[in-house]
């Protein structure tokens, strides 16, 4: 029987292309997404034109505990037990601190940190219980770092990888790996819609000179997710080329 992923913010770039990755691994995948993205049928007949016919939509708000045991519940009835979970949901609303209001702060902060409480409580422990389990956790290269006018989004992605950590302590003995993937800049749609001159001061900045493809941030959620990654546990993998070394 296939393994179960659950996959959350599976509609947008990045989170597409982990959808993709682990479907193409055999991967039974469940994608995500906030109940208000409208274009949800849009987006499933985009990959069913790219050949991915499998995939199973669950709506689910992952700022709200309670919405997010909905969204697994779910996912189980339509799926079948999540042995895979990414949490790959994520929102920027950048500003400079002092411009900074607590609406900014409290949304990046709900959705990109609180989120992994959220999600991951409700699924852990089962996959505890039966011994098996692989939690990937989507980071950044600012979490790592630090940006300014990111004070919000910087500081949610760190916690992030210390969420990362503690948590890899608590379930190595049960066969739960818990990992992060902090990427750099992605050739998403919504960053090559950057305007021109200042994405071309992003890639400048980048050793390689180039945008990571979201294909290989896919590629290191597959090895994460696999059998052979099962002794690699509360690590951070940072694929950001050459932009920034912890």
């Amino acid at each position: 029987m296939s393994k179960v992923a659950l996959v959350t913010g599976a509609l947008g770039g990045l989170g597409t292309a982990i959808s993709q990755a682990l479907a193409k691994e055999g991967y039974k995948v469940v994608a995500a997404y906030h109940p208000e993205f409208d274009k949800k049928e849009e987006w499933l007949a985009e990959q069913e034109a790219a050949g991915f016919k499998d995939f199973v939509l669950v709506p689910g708000d992952v700022s709200d505990y309670e919405s997010a045991k909905a969204m697994i519940a779910e996912a189980e009835a339509k799926a079948g037990p999540i042995d895979i979970l990414v949490n790959n949901a994520g929102i920027t609303r950048d500003k400079f601190f002092v411009k900074m209001d607590k609406g900014q702060w409290d949304a990046v902060i709900n959705t990109n940190l609180n989120s992994l409480f959220n999600v991951t409580h409700h699924v852990a422990a089962k996959m505890g219980e039966r011994g098996w389990g692989r939690i990937v956790n989507i980071s950044s290269v600012n979490g790592v770092k630090g940006q300014a006018g990111q004070t919000n989004y910087s500081a949610a992605k760190a916690g992030v990888i210390g969420f990362t950590k503690a948590l890899a302590q608590e379930f190595a003995a049960k066969g739960v790996t818990v990992n992060a993937i902090a990427p750099g800049y992605v050739a998403t749609k919504m960053v090559t819609a950057i305007r021109e001159d200042i994405l071309k001061g992003i890639i400048d900045s980048v050793p390689m000179k180039r945008l990571a493809k979201p294909e290989e941030i896919g590629a290191a959620v597959v090895y994460l997710t696999s059998e052979l990654a099962g002794f690699v546990t509360g690590a951070t993998l940072n694929i950001n080329g050459g932009l920034y070394y912890q």
